[in-house]
């Protein structure tokens, strides 16, 4: 009886630090990364609306240290924003996020070589409905 009480005394602490990380208040496991941002290199991007009204807006140039930075071109990564990962395969991902008031967007985002993708993004920012399509290029190295 006695070996039995002490047997069961191991698992407990097994059970509790197993439960600790699934709890809100215990560690959190980490999210995997997007298999599909994977592949692409980081450096300075050139990112060009495409369409009629493209023409007239001139070509954005960012230095991407974290491909994610690709899900949200119109909310400032330094915004609080939750990712939900709607579908991601090797080459393709589609992504909504929520920024605590300052917005929401869903982002479609389709890589063709580590150096080139197509932006699909739809959303609200500062107010106002947005959606744009994007084609994203690496140019080098930041500046």
């Amino acid at each position: 009886m006695m070996s039995a009480f002490f047997r069961y005394a191991g698992l407990v602490p097994a059970f509790l630090a197993a439960t600790a990380a699934m709890s809100p208040s215990g560690p959190a496991p980490k999210a995997p990364g997007i298999a599909a941002l994977r592949g692409l290199e980081k450096g300075q991007w050139e990112l060009r609306e495409r369409g009629a009204e493209a023409r007239k807006t001139p070509a954005k140039r960012i230095c991407i240290s974290d491909p994610a930075q690709l899900l949200q071109v119109k909310h400032d990564r330094t915004r609080n924003c939750r990712r939900f990962v709607v579908s991601d395969t090797g080459n393709h991902a589609v992504v909504t996020y929520d920024c605590n008031g300052a917005g929401s967007g869903r982002t479609d985002l389709r890589v063709e070589t580590p150096r080139l993708v197509q932006i699909d993004a739809q959303g609200v920012a500062d107010g106002a409905p947005f959606a744009m399509s994007i084609e994203g290029r690496r140019t080098g190295d930041c500046e």
